[in-house]
């Protein structure tokens, strides 16, 4: 048999699994990142970095050991920080979730 070839008859050809699907919906993501860093970026541009302490559906967002960064640069340190959700442009994980 050659590599052109079919495979013989009693041969079931099966094909290989597909890769695993990326799953979980956003709330998934939001619970899965409470208690860990995250970076918050605000509609003006500014970043807010810190552990997610707690947020609610409003996104509304409350974290501990934050650091306010404007173009890359730590501008101020707070320990505890609210962030109003209609501010809030995304959330990103800054650590493996």
């Amino acid at each position: 048999m050659d590599e052109h070839s079919p495979p013989p008859p009693d041969h079931e050809f099966t094909p290989p699994p597909p890769p695993p699907a990326i799953s979980g919906s956003p709330t998934d993501f939001l619970k899965g990142v409470v208690g860990k860093r995250v970076i918050v970026r605000l509609t003006s541009g500014v970043d807010y970095r810190g552990v997610l302490s707690c947020l609610d559906g409003y996104m509304n967002i409350a974290l501990e050991q934050t650091e306010e960064h404007v173009n890359g640069t730590v501008t101020n340190r707070y320990g505890d920080a609210f962030i109003r959700g209609n501010n809030v442009l995304y959330i990103s994980a800054a650590e493996t979730v």
